[in-house]
């Protein structure tokens, strides 16, 4: 007998269909909430997952073939959560490493967001973060790296060294570099302009969900030694959109260009 409504279909399809629309309801309020877009668009993209979940099991029903194709999807699907979840608990866990009692030669102090000419969130816990640091080694340069987006008046640069000189730091201890536009290009272009003796020992001043991403890339730009300086965003909610983002992240920079270089 054919089902047709809700309450006949399978207990699966009607958790598929349950889910959907739940990923739906939480894309719709998190889009309400400032920060947290890739959450939404995730929660949106999992939707969709779940009703192409539920179309090739009502299929499956009428040829073995969809049957097939739905068993490949869901190992598909399956172990692409279990890949993203170990790559989540591996960020998690560098990104808590703080080392920001340890010298070091030189400081690089990586760019965020800004709005007009006023630092992002995330960009003023990294600038409070390198003037503790900054204050506790008075005698180490920083090299200050972000160049300018769309909707920034000035550079990510620029802003880190108005806000540090204002604090009291020392401009002479400031190295503006204004050309990066992603985090790869922040590393290469920094280190670029330190001395090889300033290699030895560096430290990094970037968010903490950001700086496992941050250990891969350095493994092979060439420092020495690395000391983690992380800074913490202010909200809970915040921090867990941007811990999610970056297991994504670090996937694109490790497998998918890599795939299609």
């Amino acid at each position: 007998m054919n089902e047709h409504t809700f309450f006949e279909w399978k207990r699966s399809e009607r958790l598929t269909a349950a889910l959907a629309l739940a990923f739906c309801l939480l894309g719709l309020g998190l889009q309400r909430l400032p920060g947290v877009g890739f959450s939404g668009k995730l929660s949106w993209g999992l939707a969709v997952v779940c009703l192409v979940l539920l179309g090739l099991s009502r299929l499956s029903r009428r040829h073995r073939g969809w049957k097939i194709l739905l068993r490949i999807a869901q190992i598909g699907l399956a172990a692409l959560v279990l890949g993203l979840s170990a790559v989540e608990v591996w960020v998690i866990r560098a990104g808590h490493r703080d080392e920001s009692a340890q010298p070091a030669d030189a400081v690089i102090v990586l760019g965020a967001g800004v709005n007009g000419t006023t630092p992002s969130v995330a960009l003023q816990t990294r600038i409070d973060a390198a003037e503790r640091y900054l204050k506790v080694h008075p005698h180490v340069p920083a090299v200050l790296s972000g160049g300018q987006g769309p909707g920034e008046d000035i550079s990510e640069a620029r802003a880190m060294y108005n806000a540090l000189t204002a604090r009291g730091i020392d401009p002479a201890r400031l190295i503006l570099e204004e050309r990066s536009a992603n985090t790869r290009q922040n590393l290469q272009n920094s280190l670029a302009l330190l001395p090889d003796d300033y290699h030895k020992t560096v430290a990094i001043v970037t968010n903490d969900f950001h700086m496992g991403r941050v250990r891969l890339l350095l493994n092979t730009a060439g420092p020495g030694r690395v000391v983690q300086v992380p800074a913490k965003l202010p909200w809970w909610w915040l921090s867990a959109n941007y811990y999610l983002r970056e297991s994504f992240a670090v996937v694109n920079d490790q497998v998918v260009r890599p795939l299609l270089a």
